[in-house]
């Protein structure tokens, strides 16, 4: 779950950065398939911080 968690945050700071221009043509063609995020990746910082909080959760020791 830490995986996607760690992956879930790299996202976000890929569409924070195609939303404001600045990862080249990549970010074209981020915000031309996923518009909502990049308008808002505050959604996909919400979802890496849940699973980050999941995992803690179901993780034994």
């Amino acid at each position: 779950m830490y995986f996607v968690a760690a992956a879930l945050l790299v996202l976000s700071g890929l569409f924070y950065s195609a939303s404001h221009h600045e990862i080249g043509s990549l970010g074209v063609t981020m915000c031309s398939y996923g518009g909502a995020f990049c308008d808002n990746p505050l959604i996909v910082f919400s979802g890496a911080a849940l699973a980050a909080a999941w995992g803690m959760f179901v993780s034994v020791k």
